[in-house]
C-alpha cells in the first residue's frame, strides 16, 4: 500500500494587510517600535544632556538656543511629543511584559484588559505631559 501524505496549501507571500492581529499583538509590536525609536534617538539625547551639564553659562546659552531655534518649530515639537509617547509606552508595556513573565494576567481576558490599560495609560500620560510642556 502506498503512503499518501496530504500537504497543506500554504500562501507564498505574507500579506500584512490581511492579518487580523489582536490588541495584545499591537501592544507588543508598538513596544518593539518604541524601543527602537528610543535607541536611535539616544545619541542626540545624550549629546543634549552632556551639553547641559557644563557651566551655568553654557546651560543658559543652550537653553536659549533650543527655545528660539529648535523648539520653536512645530514639527520638532511633534517629534519630541512622539519621543515622549515612545518612552511612556515602552515603560508601561515593559511593566506589563514583566508581569506576564511572572505569570500574572496570562489569561486571555486579563491580557486584553492589560493591553487596553497600557494603551490608555501611555496615551493619557502623553496628552497630560504634552499639554504641560507645550
Amino acid at each position: 500500500m502506498a503512503d499518501v501524505t496530504v500537504r497543506k496549501v500554504r500562501p507564498r507571500h505574507l500579506s500584512i494587510m490581511q492579518i487580523r492581529l489582536p490588541l495584545p499583538g499591537f501592544v507588543s509590536i508598538l513596544h518593539r517600535v518604541s524601543g527602537a525609536g528610543l535607541f536611535l534617538c539616544l545619541p542626540v539625547l545624550i549629546a543634549l544632556f552632556g551639553a547641559s551639564l557644563g557651566s551655568p553659562a553654557e546651560y543658559a546659552s543652550l537653553q536659549n538656543a533650543l527655545a528660539f531655534s529648535v523648539l520653536g518649530l512645530p514639527l520638532l515639537k511633534l517629534l519630541l511629543l512622539g519621543l515622549l509617547w515612545a518612552y511612556l509606552h515602552h515603560f508601561c508595556a515593559g511593566i506589563r511584559f514583566l508581569l506576564l513573565d511572572m505569570h500574572v494576567g496570562i489569561e486571555l481576558p486579563q491580557a486584553r484588559a492589560s493591553a487596553v490599560a497600557v494603551l490608555g495609560v501611555s496615551l493619557g500620560l502623553t496628552v497630560i505631559l504634552g499639554v504641560l510642556s507645550w
